[in-house]
């Protein structure tokens, strides 16, 4: 619809056929890591049923994901980074080292520079963004009220498009004005102003694509030099590129791409070249670098942003999204996010704003989010965070004749289409790629899942599904 430091000695495990390689941090670890690979938990379970853990070895076969890497922060370093299986059939074994696809955690490493932009005036927060914008102008819209920086990072902008697909290996690649207008080859629509800007939060990965041609037309550089400079080598991010496709020589590092059943996107790594919403690649340590330099600057500290431009990113602007990240509690024990979904890789970005805590997950695999949110609740009940547990829920039966009348296909908006049904015996839903899954009902018009915090709240013609900051209507299809 979610981090890493220490003394570090490389060295490879294996167990039996499951291949990882890791860094210990501290000896001391080395348990609270053990009961973290076997205690994976689901975002939520049954009231008054047994808790089911199980093993990150078990979910990774369960889910068909081939790789996973993790870094935990604690106490505002990087506690310890770890790889676990391949990095493809018969591949190398994940590393710390293995580079992934960020997906969309690469928009708020975009908004830390774009705000970088901003304190050094080349960039306003709150001005007409076509202002800046010389190789390509933003239509109007409905009222022809002008977009900001701000609504474009906090998906505030009513800009259209809220995903890319991406291009595989072969496929003609598109320019960024030619993603912008949706024109061939570009595999979407154009980005255009849909609604009334500032009034409502619609996620738009096309308002990021804005984004990388404004800071692209004001800087006068390529993204990839330009976010490079400005934000990865100040923080120390050698293992990350904005570099699409990814360098040969940087190839070799790479996760390779599966899909929900295990197999190889054919090709390798798909293309995105709407670099700002979709295109970093980087390794879990990486982005705890950058989660460390938030916490750092939002205490006071020096980072690539002053702390008055810091707590502006981390302040929400609506829907509990700020600029770049989904802010999740409130003050003193509040967090900041993002998930990242690109064709074959899942990842997950959570720490905490004052904690010195947090955890970075990623996979190459379609089924991997899962994997990553059950990964970092682990973490979260070994380290007794205040958030991010196991969330308790009572179920109720449906009556048949309701199940029955739930059934059917339905469609979101720009996003795709899911479905209802029953199977064996139980009502269970198929949020993507006929993944199915059990769906309970807390109310005969309240649905839900174990698997995420996701709930679909059902109407008579559709209904909303919410999960996080996410909320978006669907319909009935059939």
């Amino acid at each position: 619809m979610d981090a890493v430091f220490a003394r570090r000695a490389v060295t490879a495990c294996a167990l039996g056929s499951f291949v990882l390689a890791c860094i210990p941090a501290q000896a001391q670890d080395g348990d609270a890591i053990a009961r973290i690979e076997r205690g994976l938990r689901p975002a939520v379970a049954i009231q008054g049923a047994k808790l089911d853990t199980r093993t990150l070895a078990g979910e990774m076969q369960r889910l068909n994901v081939p790789g996973v890497s993790i870094a935990v922060i604690r106490g505002g370093k990087v506690a310890w980074a770890k790889g676990y299986g391949v990095t493809h059939a018969n591949g190398a074994p994940v590393t710390p080292q293995t580079l992934f696809q960020a997906a969309s955690i690469s928009k708020p490493v975009t908004a830390m520079g774009a705000l970088k932009m901003v304190e050094a005036g080349q960039l306003d927060l709150d001005a007409d963004i076509n202002t800046v914008l010389t190789s390509w102008k933003l239509p109007p819209g409905p009222d022809k009220r002008p977009v900001s920086l701000r609504q474009l990072l906090s998906h505030t902008a009513a800009t259209t498009v809220s995903g890319f697909p991406g291009y595989a290996a072969g496929a003609q690649v598109p320019t960024l004005v030619q993603v912008l207008d949706g024109a061939a080859p570009a595999n979407t629509g154009p980005v255009r102003i849909e609604g009334m800007p500032g009034d409502a939060w619609k996620y738009s990965g096309g308002g990021y694509s804005i984004v990388q041609q404004a800071m692209i037309d004001r800087a006068g550089r390529p993204f990839d030099a330009l976010m490079d400079d400005t934000v990865l080598k100040p923080l120390g991010m050698s293992d990350s590129t904005f570099a699409q496709p990814l360098p040969s020589a940087l190839l070799a590092r790479a996760a390779l791409p599966h899909n929900a059943k295990g197999a190889a996107y054919p090709g390798g790594p798909y293309t995105y070249p709407e670099l700002a919403a979709a295109g970093m690649w980087t390794t879990p340590t990486d982005l705890a670098k950058f989660a460390l330099a938030v916490q750092r600057a939002a205490a006071g500290g020096d980072a690539v942003l002053s702390p008055t431009m810091t707590r502006t990113m981390l302040r929400p602007v609506m829907n509990n999204y700020a600029l770049g990240l989904e802010i999740d509690g409130k003050a003193p024990q509040h967090a900041f996010g993002h998930g990242g979904s690109n064709m074959g890789y899942q990842n997950s970005l959570y720490a905490y704003v004052q904690r010195g805590e947090g955890a970075v997950v990623m996979t190459n695999g379609d089924a991997g989010a899962e994997l990553a949110q059950e990964l970092i609740r682990a973490v979260s009940a070994e380290y007794r965070w205040p958030t991010y547990q196991t969330v308790m829920r009572k179920a109720i039966s449906l009556p048949a004749a309701t199940r029955a009348k739930l059934a059917g296909r339905y469609g979101i908006k720009g996003l795709g289409t899911f479905d209802i049904a029953e199977r064996e015996g139980k009502l269970m839903v198929a949020l993507r790629d006929n993944q199915w899954e059990p769906l309970y009902a807390e109310s005969a018009r309240t649905l839900f899942v174990l698997s995420r915090e996701l709930e679909l709240h059902m109407a008579d013609k559709g209904g909303r599904l919410k999960s996080g900051a996410f909320d978006v209507a669907f319909t009935r299809q059939r």
